[in-house]
């Protein structure tokens, strides 16, 4: 279980993330959405360790950063370094072996190209290649299906549905409203730098409804053609 209590983060004099509470547990997977900088992507690099704060994050893992598999929503590598190459740094990173490298390889990349070449998708599925040969317990995946062809989307979703069945913790975020829908056990809704509301299953039509109320149901009616 992963627990964030009190966290607040702020940049200079400006207020990113305010007292988020939180707890996340194992063999599930969390939805987070919310419009562009409502805090998401600051809150996923808090938890992963990227990022200092105030407040506590406490998990059954010690240290958490050394668990936990961050896809950011873009990727960047070093200039002059394969695909291969970035495997085998991620892959040491945690003491995990390489040797299967090609064997694993289910999105088919060209392993020998410098990785900067990729284009956005490639990226996106090289990064989510090398944490997944980390054999993390936790993962965070922030915007997994943005940039990336229709059929490697279906396995994106299909490799989240059998990480959670093997028990591993995952955060998911996306604008594909449906994406997270077809595959969270619970959706948070973040405004302003705070967790607004959650919602289980069963409430997803309440989440819906709330975000149009809020966002664009009203800027288009505002709208004069």
């Amino acid at each position: 279980m992963i627990k964030v209590r009190n966290l607040n983060k702020s940049f200079g004099k400006f207020l990113i993330l305010n007292d988020i509470n939180l707890e996340l547990e194992m063999g599930k997977i969390y939805g987070f959405v919310g419009e562009n900088g409502s805090g998401k992507t600051t809150l996923f690099k808090c938890i992963a360790g990227l990022e200092n704060f105030e407040g506590t994050i406490n998990s059954d893992y010690e240290p958490l950063k050394n668990h936990v598999g961050l896809l950011l929503a873009e990727p960047h590598f070093i200039g002059k370094m394969t695909a291969r190459e970035y495997i085998i740094l991620m892959c040491n990173a945690r003491g995990i072996s390489y040797e299967e490298i090609e064997k694993q390889n289910i999105f088919e990349l060209p392993l020998d190209r410098y990785a900067s070449l990729y284009s956005t998708g490639m990226k996106k599925k090289l990064a989510l290649f090398a944490i997944l040969l980390q054999k993390n317990d936790f993962f965070i995946l922030d915007e997994p299906f943005n940039g990336v062809d229709i059929q490697s989307n279906m396995m994106i979703t299909e490799l989240i549905l059998k990480l959670k069945n093997s028990g591993k913790t995952l955060i998911v975020s996306s604008h594909i409203f449906s994406s997270l829908t077809d595959i969270s056990d619970e959706i948070f809704l973040l405004k302003n730098g705070q967790i607004g509301k959650s919602f289980n299953k069963e409430k997803y039509e309440l989440l819906e409804a709330e975000m149009k109320k809020n966002s664009f149901t009203k800027k288009l009616s505002d709208l004069d053609f």
